[in-house]
């Protein structure tokens, strides 16, 4: 039997809504107090540099009033790195960002960025910041994490998300080798991007993913059947899955 899976819920839609009329509602730490009492793990935010969804007295008040973990997504800026190090969340995965994307678009090429990803990495540690990568299944950006020492990986499941098929068969077992080739290494392995009730459990199975974390379908639920029941439901075919 594998470890209970963990979900992190991604709030940032929530303010992504109260942000369309520039109002204080909805509350995006309302939305994350609701989620802890309804089985969410942990909460998710991520705070992007032009401050579209997330913003810097949401990551203070997450700070202040979570009795859950945080995770703060964030680019790898000496900006981001500063924000990290005043509020010291119980996590910090650090992600690629394009001011002109939607969303996180892919992952990151912690291969291609060693240089530049170190010192942000090391500086993260020294704090007591768990360090996460968001990273798609490819073995070497799994060398590449584990060489900045970073503990955990986040697999993208982006891909898997929007095929179908034989081919979205062929990215699950990508994700698979993935997964066992960081858990063999030591390194701690999350999943998420795109994630939905429907294919949710395929992810859930891989015995060495420790936690999902999933944002956009959740909220978009959340408007029609609540917060505390897509919460819950989603927990429930986690768990299911194990």
């Amino acid at each position: 039997m594998s470890k209970k899976l963990r979900l992190g819920l991604n709030i940032d839609h929530v303010a992504t809504v109260r942000n369309a009329r520039g109002s204080g509602y909805p509350d995006p730490v309302r939305a994350a107090l609701l989620a802890a009492e309804a089985g969410a793990d942990g909460i998710t935010a991520h705070l992007r540099e032009d401050r579209r969804h997330i913003t810097d007295d949401d990551i203070a008040r997450l700070s202040d009033r979570l009795s859950i973990p945080l995770n703060l997504e964030m680019a790898a800026t000496e900006e981001m790195l500063g924000i990290a190090l005043r509020h010291v969340p119980h996590a910090a995965c650090i992600v690629p960002e394009k001011r002109e994307e939607l969303t996180t678009e892919g992952g990151l090429d912690a291969a291609a960025h060693f240089e530049r990803l170190a010192p942000i990495c090391a500086k993260l540690r020294a704090a007591g910041i768990r360090v996460s990568l968001f990273i798609e299944p490819d073995s070497a950006q799994i060398d590449a994490a584990l060489r900045l020492g970073a503990p955990v990986v986040e697999l993208h499941t982006g891909r898997y998300a929007e095929l179908a098929g034989a081919e979205q068969a062929a990215e699950l077992k990508r994700l698979a080798d993935a997964a066992a080739l960081a858990a063999k290494n030591g390194i701690e392995v999350h999943a998420g991007h795109g994630l939905t009730f429907d294919n949710v459990v395929p992810i859930a199975a891989i015995p060495q993913v420790r936690e999902l974390n999933i944002g956009h379908f959740l909220i978009g639920e959340a408007i029609f059947d609540g917060l505390a029941p897509v919460v819950r439901r989603m927990r429930a075919l986690m768990d299911e899955a194990r």
